[in-house]
């Protein structure tokens, strides 16, 4: 289980992000309070790099005996965010389907509505197509920002 750090930390971010849609549908931000919706949905980013430090802590204890350099911090949660986001097609598309599948709906009403986009402009850009797209390039950016920063706290050298 010890060379299985990465994988089990990966599979925690996935469903940390499924809670966290859950939770976003529940108060209203995929619905009546879609307005909010841009705004609160960046709190993700506490539980998210919070999972990185428990990750590179549980990896620095239990495989490198208490100690890990920075590069070991490093490899370990780009190994995390690779596994992210291959998963992440698939999360989305369960996100979007199940957990959520009135949000692009309702994202697109909202959009119209508000003139903030005509009706084209937000069909395309509230699809699961263009979600999918965009969270394979923001799943590996944020991964490797957040590894650079977490692995300088979370290393301990001899």
């Amino acid at each position: 289980m010890k060379n299985m750090i990465e994988v089990k930390w990966a599979f925690i971010f996935i469903m940390m992000t499924f809670l966290w849609m859950l939770l976003e549908k529940a108060t209203g931000l995929h619905d009546v309070n879609i307005e909010k919706h841009p705004i609160y949905t960046n709190f993700i980013a506490i539980p998210a790099i919070a999972i990185y430090v428990f990750a590179l802590l549980d990896k620095r204890k239990n495989y490198y005996e208490g100690y890990m350099s920075y590069k070991q911090g490093v490899i370990t949660g780009l190994i995390i965010t690779f596994i992210v986001t291959l998963l992440t097609p698939l999360s989305q598309y369960i996100i979007l389907t199940f957990i959520t599948p009135d949000f692009f709906t309702n994202a697109i009403n909202f959009a119209v509505e508000n003139k903030k986009m005509t009706l084209i402009e937000a069909q395309e850009f509230f699809s699961l197509k263009n979600y999918i797209f965009q969270s394979l390039i923001g799943a590996p950016v944020m991964g490797i920002l957040t590894t650079l920063i977490v692995s300088i706290t979370t290393k301990k050298l001899k």
